[in-house]
């Protein structure tokens, strides 16, 4: 399914000293305010594509949960702004064609931070973040979601560091040429040649490899050949929901014994019961309206109107709630430890849930983490803390790579 519709599917101690709280320039605010908050799965930048849709404006009725009005209500400082490209083909003019959407999504990227200025900036290392934030801006990392737009060129993540990457995922739904999906047949059981070859790539750069969305084995692979921490940008555990894209609580001890993190995300939280007709209806408007597709101005009212019409037709009656998001959340916190867990919420790619609608219901999080005993530092490592370290260790690796050491 595509990302376009599977979001609308759906919706409804740090080693280093990089600030997790910020001097902001206005008055004294609650504890969430206080933080540095960054959410490592923002797959915003497709809101971008949508005719006359601006980060800048407020919305509502358009199942987007991410807008500069509502990152300002909901206390989000920014994040890692997701280049995702749906997995096709591995003939080559399949993946040029890939290759040239990325590059596409990684410039909207660029012209939403020009448009806005005033509003929000490109980061480029992990000490930039606070910075930024402190200046009332919003912090712009640039990710990549499926490395399969490099085809079989793994120096090609040079163009796409440059352009702003610092956190890169190997595979989607579907295996690739780097590495077996965690939701289809293994291929190479785990890491491809052509996978190592780009985690290699990733190391040297300074680039956080992210095995979201790929295979035990793959994420086994990276952990043991990775010279730099790895993250999960939007996953969850298995003790919580069983499910493929979830890692079990042994996954979670030996990805923070390698100094890794988890990023929680909003989706993989509980098994839904069966809806073939709904099913049916957003297969169907997937075929119409498919991910890559210009939208006019009239397709995309359609696509709207139609959504709007699977929605009254087909409602969804058992979607995840708040509660459960917690669950995941404290679980992960307790096998892993503070210093290993974030939130990737996975907004506008399927995130999501009752009570936590869109980014404006964030507070929830640092009020119920709080509650739950948290330290107010213990809530910063968690909020950007913990990913930024991570990101600073790479950003180390690349550094004594490129010495020669």
């Amino acid at each position: 399914m595509s990302r376009r519709l599977r979001t609308l599917l759906l919706l409804a101690p740090a080693l280093l000293a990089i600030p997790a709280v910020v001097a902001r320039p206005a008055a004294p605010s609650p504890a969430h305010e206080r933080l540095l908050t960054l959410d490592t799965h923002l797959d915003t930048p497709a809101s971008l594509a949508f005719p006359g849709w601006s980060i800048a404006d407020p919305h509502a009725g358009d199942y987007t949960q991410v807008d500069l009005p509502r990152m300002k209500k909901g206390g989000l400082d920014g994040g890692f702004w997701a280049i995702y490209t749906p997995q096709g083909p591995l003939d080559a003019a399949s993946t040029r064609k890939a290759r040239d959407f990325a590059l596409k999504r990684a410039v909207a990227i660029h012209a939403m931070v020009a448009a806005n200025p005033r509003d929000f900036a490109l980061a480029d290392k992990a000490e930039d973040a606070a910075r930024i934030a402190a200046q009332g801006k919003r912090v712009v990392y640039l990710s990549i979601e499926n490395a399969w737009p490099l085809g079989d060129d793994p120096t090609l993540l040079q163009s796409f560091h440059a352009l702003g990457v610092r956190i890169a995922g190997f595979a989607h739904f579907r295996t690739n040429q780097f590495a077996d999906s965690s939701t289809d047949k293994a291929k190479w059981d785990g890491l491809s040649p052509l996978g190592v070859q780009l985690l290699a790539e990733m190391n040297r750069l300074g680039v956080v490899p992210d095995l979201s969305h790929s295979s035990d084995a793959a994420l086994a692979d990276a952990l043991r050949l990775s010279k730099a921490p790895v993250i999960l940008s939007h996953s969850g555990c298995k003790a919580v929901y069983d499910h493929p894209r979830n890692v079990s609580d042994d996954q979670l001890r030996a990805l923070a014994a390698q100094g890794g993190v988890i990023q929680i995300n909003s989706v993989y939280l509980k098994k839904g019961a069966p809806n073939p007709q709904r099913e049916a209806a957003m297969k169907a408007l997937e075929e119409h309206f498919p991910e890559d597709a210009a939208l006019t101005p009239d397709a995309y009212a359609r696509m709207l109107a139609e959504r709007h019409e699977i929605d009254r037709r087909f409602p969804q009656t058992d979607r995840a709630t708040f509660d459960d998001f917690m669950a995941n959340l404290l679980h992960a916190l307790k096998v892993a430890g503070t210093d290993h867990v974030g939130i990737g919420a996975d907004w506008d790619g399927g995130g999501g849930v009752v009570g936590m609608e869109d980014v404006t219901a964030l507070p929830r999080i640092t009020a119920a983490l709080l509650a739950a005993g948290y330290s107010e530092a213990d809530v910063a490592k968690v909020w950007s803390g913990n990913v930024l370290r991570v990101l600073a260790a790479a950003e180390a690796e690349a550094a004594r790579e490129a010495a020669g050491s």
